[in-house]
């Protein structure tokens, strides 16, 4: 098989989380959906809206998204339960880190784990968290690797045989 007909690998395509039904309702899904634009450019899928029940926020395609459905009793987790995404540059991630402490300022309930590198030698990874309403925080990652970057589409642990 060749590359250009090689299939691509599989992927996370959206997490799904339980809210109670009032953090569904139209003002809770402005809050949430306003916040998420504003700090990762996430934006509501309006066909998918249900008042008190359901709420879909596209993460830059349609394919990736994150899934709010009212269930009783919702999600429950620990803070640092969460769910990540990469983003290609260093000033990505302050970006974000900025927007969503700039939104801290208007509204104390954002959750913020400040910048932090775990230094790994050939590579560095540079994380935040943020949380607003929802029961997981997110995770950005950027991640420094010193010789070079490879191929987000590689498979890192696959072997050509």
């Amino acid at each position: 098989m060749t590359q250009a007909t090689k299939p691509r690998n599989p992927r996370f395509n959206h997490v799904a989380m339980s809210l109670p039904p009032s953090l569904l309702d139209t003002e809770h899904r402005e809050l949430i959906t306003t916040f998420y634009d504003e700090v990762f450019g996430w934006k509501e899928l309006p066909t998918m809206t249900e008042d008190k029940h359901r709420l879909v926020l596209s993460c830059y395609t349609y394919e990736q998204f994150v899934f709010l459905i009212a269930d009783d009793p919702p999600m429950s987790c620990a803070r640092l339960d969460h769910y990540g995404m990469s983003v290609d540059t260093e000033a990505e991630l302050d970006a974000m880190l900025d927007r969503a402490k700039a939104f801290q300022k208007r509204d104390d309930r954002v959750d913020i784990i400040d910048k932090k590198t775990d230094d790994h030698g050939m590579l560095a990874i540079t994380s935040i968290y943020v949380g607003y309403l929802l029961p997981m925080m997110v995770e950005v990652q950027w991640w420094d690797f010193k010789d070079g970057h490879p191929s987000l589409e590689t498979n890192a642990l696959e072997t050509n045989a």
